[in-house]
């Protein structure tokens, strides 16, 4: 799985979550709601610095964003985009087809 945050998104991490160099974003499936590709369950994220058996992440800006092993069953078979969204003032995320 491959995660990508773009400038817009990180930008909005460091000023809205505070996060900073050294600091974790964990990505995971949760109950309730509804994504482009899932419906029931949607996309939930907290600051989080120890990842678990990580399944994909990526660094940017100083920041390590990933998603869990357990977290496998929401994520399998996308890889996932993250931007900004100026309309929600808040992350948008896009789930891209890979070969999982």
């Amino acid at each position: 799985m491959k995660i990508t945050i773009t400038d817009a998104a990180s930008k909005w991490f460091h000023d809205d979550m505070g996060v900073t160099t050294g600091n974790g974003v964990r990505f995971f499936g949760k109950t309730y709601g509804k994504t482009a590709v899932h419906s029931g369950f949607s996309i939930g994220l907290m600051r989080d610095d120890q990842p678990h058996n990580p399944i994909g992440e990526a660094q940017k800006d100083g920041v390590n964003y990933y998603v869990n092993d357990r977290d496998e069953w929401f994520f399998k078979g996308y890889d996932l985009n993250v931007d900004f969204d100026p309309d929600n003032d808040g992350p948008k995320y896009d789930y891209i087809p890979n070969a999982e």
